[in-house]
């Protein structure tokens, strides 16, 4: 028996590109001409900046941001009087590689008295946390940098304050109404900040600090440009961040994976060669896939500081150490999230007559939730809402949509006399409650929901361009290459293929649940298509081979055997009208 898949989604042709602008980028290929038209790209100037970023060009001056000027003043004076430092980052993947960042800039300028602190995903509370920084007070610390944090912890940075400890917080979060009492705060998201790019992520305002640091500094660092070493750690955060990858962002993406692939980092080339993966290929997909997960895993399922030292490291024998680590934790996050997702099949029983799933368990634990929250969404087509606690006295949960519902607006509407903290944006958001209010959360999310449901929309997929398998090639490869790299702002080009005879179907993977198509093609063995996470449905589309297709996909390069070829990663299909 074949797969029969169902797919609930609207294609959309772009707009065509117009006449003036084909001749406008008349010296680029025809090939991706619509590509750039498609990510607002209309004239040869944009184009050439787009396509060939340039470090000195897009990098804006970094004391355009609101107190700048402050903060690297504090810090210079606590390096000069040999003050001692806590570096206080966020545990996730754009906190723990700007970290990285200060830690380098830190021991190439001679300055050793600092201290990086990555607090417990579930021991601590986001952001900062008072016995923290008591603790940080009885070690002799005179100034607290934050990472990725510390924007709404205004109770927190008095109380430091108080303490004896200027806080100088580096964030990219929205403020709330009331800012905290700090000695600095950096944050391009300020009102009064005038900063050309408010899209920065936590890291690469870490970055911005560092290269204004060195401006002032007058450090013996070498050859001009020392700082563009530490890129590759800004780069993971703006690509694991998933910021629009645009202007400023891009460039930082862009040499970050240059500097990624000639990396002196001993943690990040064990970690690639273990995942048998190129380093001096290495792709945001790498980053995204790779790197970023096994970061989060050393959060979700270990010890945060670990993933620190895995970046940190410049010893070749704890590198191996620390990758070995985030593997095996990666590994355990895998096994963990595929029992839950077990357990909730389980558990979940007849959906037809439920609006919106709710449902969870103390022993759950919450830093996977959101992970299985989205496999679950992806196999009911219903807006998913999962808690967990893991011995803790709070609840904290994951939401996920569908489209039927802004999952921000579902949660404002239980509302914070019920949440102990709450937020997200249309698509996920998170909460947490205390354990006293558990048997409530089902209630309430099912309550909210009926209040603001909206009339379910068909996820939006916008066309970049209409190909045939013939236009599959090195070639025009090399020419979407040009275009990375991919993400938020600037997404993969997804292109539809018409009338596709299926030759073979097929699922793979240990659970199963990974579809493997191949097209037939004139003048070849035929053209191989897959799609991960693909669930059977009993109604929908039937893939026997000989049957006839219309599907979206991206284009990409496959590595996995020696030689590399070319194949479609599917992301949608339907029956072709022959």
């Amino acid at each position: 028996m074949y797969a029969t898949i169902l797919f609930m989604k609207r294609w959309t042709e772009q707009k065509e590109i117009p006449s003036e602008t084909h001749n406008e980028l008349a010296s680029y290929p025809e090939f991706i001409r619509d590509l750039l038209f498609n990510r607002g790209i209309d004239t040869k100037e944009k184009a050439e900046q787009f396509l060939n970023p340039d470090y000195e060009r897009d990098l804006h001056d970094p004391f355009l941001m609101l107190n700048m000027d402050r903060a690297v003043g504090r810090i210079l004076e606590a390096i000069n009087k040999k003050e001692k430092i806590i570096v206080f980052a966020d545990c996730d993947a754009d906190g723990i590689p700007g970290s990285v960042v200060l830690n380098d800039f830190f021991l190439k300028v001679g300055h050793e008295n600092f201290e990086i602190y990555i607090p417990h995903r579930y021991k601590e509370k986001y952001g900062l946390n008072i016995d923290a920084i008591k603790k940080f007070k009885n070690d002799g610390a005179s100034l607290l940098i934050t990472v990725d944090c510390g924007i709404t912890d205004n109770e927190e940075v008095a109380y430091a304050t108080k303490e004896g400890i200027d806080v100088i917080v580096t964030d990219h979060h929205l403020p709330g109404e009331d800012l905290p009492s700090a000695y600095a705060i950096v944050n391009p998201n300020q009102k009064e900040c005038s900063y050309p790019n408010p899209n920065l992520c936590g890291g690469g305002v870490a970055f911005k600090l560092v290269q204004a640091l060195i401006d002032k500094g007058n450090f013996e660092v070498g050859p001009n440009g020392w700082e563009k070493w530490l890129i590759d750690a800004a780069g993971i955060s703006t690509i694991s961040d998933m910021v629009p990858l645009t202007g400023e962002n891009r460039a930082i993406a862009h040499f970050g994976l240059k500097v990624l692939r000639k990396t002196n980092r001993p943690g990040i080339a064990k970690l690639l060669q273990k995942k048998r993966i190129a380093q001096n290929q290495v792709t945001e997909e790498d980053v995204g896939f790779t790197i970023t997960p096994h970061i989060n895993a050393a959060t979700r399922m270990g010890v945060p500081h670990n993933a620190f030292l895995m970046l940190k490291t410049r010893d070749g024998l704890e590198a191996h150490e620390y990758v070995q680590y985030l593997h095996q934790k990666n590994e355990e996050r895998k096994k963990t999230v595929q029992t839950l997702l077990e357990e909730i099949d389980d558990r979940i029983g007849d959906v037809s007559n439920k609006e919106i799933i709710s449902l969870g368990d103390p022993a759950w634990l919450p830093g996977i939730l959101g992970l299985a929250a989205n496999r679950v969404v992806e196999k009911y087509k219903k807006p998913v809402c999962l808690w967990g606690q893991e011995g803790s006295d709070v609840v904290r949960g994951s939401c996920r949509g569908d489209g039927s519902v802004h999952v921000k607006q579902l949660m404002d509407e239980i509302g914070s006399d019920f949440f102990l903290n709450h937020g997200g944006h249309v698509h996920s958001g998170g909460f947490s409650v205390g354990d006293s209010d558990v048997s409530k959360i089902e209630n309430k999310f099912e309550e909210a929901y009926k209040k603001v449901k909206e009339e379910s929309v068909d996820e939006e997929l916008l066309i970049d361009k209409t190909l045939t398998l013939n236009d599959i090639n090195w070639g025009n490869y090399a020419l979407l290459e040009s275009l990375a790299p991919y993400g938020v702002g600037n997404a993969k080009p997804l292109f539809k293929f018409e009338k596709l005879k299926i030759k073979e179907a097929s699922f793979f993977g240990k659970t199963g649940t990974h579809l493997k198509l191949v097209f037939e093609r004139p003048g070849s063995w035929g053209m191989p298509a897959i799609q991960f996470f693909a669930h059977d449905y009993e109604d929908g589309l039937n893939l026997e081979p000989g049957n006839y297709v219309d599907v979206l996909a991206h284009i990409e390069k496959d590595m996995f055997r020696r030689n590399p070829s070319l194949r479609l990663r599917l992301v949608d299909i339907k029956e072709a009208e022959l």
